[in-house]
């Protein structure tokens, strides 16, 4: 086990309702879940994005905490956080770090794994579903 180890999950959802595929908007939430997996406490102080989609735009976003949050996180306990996103083709990736500070003062980077982000519309077979998938 690390002194410093923060465990990111994503889960991601189309939101049809929130989307105009035919102007070119397709909009996404995620669920992102961090778990101190270290062995000493530390907070979460900002983050860092980047965001490209099919088409190739890419976006960089940068600020302080998540969704106004500073979470301090204990060994073994978690935050969990719903954000969202708009693209501007039906699909693409994100992937990022947070940056954390200790209770020691140590400063460290937590990674965010890429994952994918699919609009459900007018892709594959009729009934076709498609499952959230984090890329390694």
């Amino acid at each position: 086990m690390s002194k410093y180890d923060f465990q990111i999950t994503v889960q991601t959802q189309y939101l049809p309702s929130e989307s105009l595929p035919h102007a070119g908007v397709y909009s996404f939430a995620y669920t992102i879940t961090i778990t101190n997996r270290g062995q000493t406490g530390a907070q979460l102080i900002a983050r860092y994005w980047t965001i490209r989609d099919a088409n190739g735009q890419t976006e960089e976003v940068k600020g302080l905490g998540v969704v106004g949050e500073q979470p301090l996180l204990q060994p073994g306990e978690s935050f969990r956080y719903t954000s969202g996103c708009r693209l501007r083709a039906a699909s693409g990736t994100m992937h990022g770090r947070y940056l954390c500070v200790a209770e020691d003062g140590t400063a460290f980077d937590s990674a965010i794994p890429m994952f994918m982000l699919e609009s459900t519309e007018d892709h594959g077979p009729p009934g076709h579903t498609l499952q959230n998938r984090t890329l390694h």
